[in-house]
């Protein structure tokens, strides 16, 4: 099990981008949460398989439709299990 930590920045916000990033982990069987933050990127804290971390990765740096992704920062780690789904955090 991997962990993944994301910043995406671009035009990233009012985009539905953490509604089809919830889509996306739950698909692949990853859990974590998605999540605006005030400079008005987006953070994913992300655990799973490494194939699944990977695709979620892939998505991230395209998002949905209307984003338009100009950077993802990424930090890798350890699973540590905190996570029992994936959620859209406030």
């Amino acid at each position: 099990m991997d962990r993944v930590h994301l910043i995406i920045q671009g035009i990233v916000q009012g985009v539905g981008f953490r509604y089809h990033t919830q889509n996306e982990a739950v698909r692949l069987g990853v859990t974590g949460y998605v999540k605006n933050l005030p400079d008005d990127t987006v953070e994913i804290v992300a655990e799973g398989p490494s194939p699944a971390i990977a695709q979620l990765l892939d998505w991230a740096k395209q998002g949905p439709p209307a984003a338009q992704v100009k950077q993802v920062d990424i930090t890798y780690g350890s699973a540590n299990g905190e996570f029992g789904s994936f959620t859209i955090a406030r």
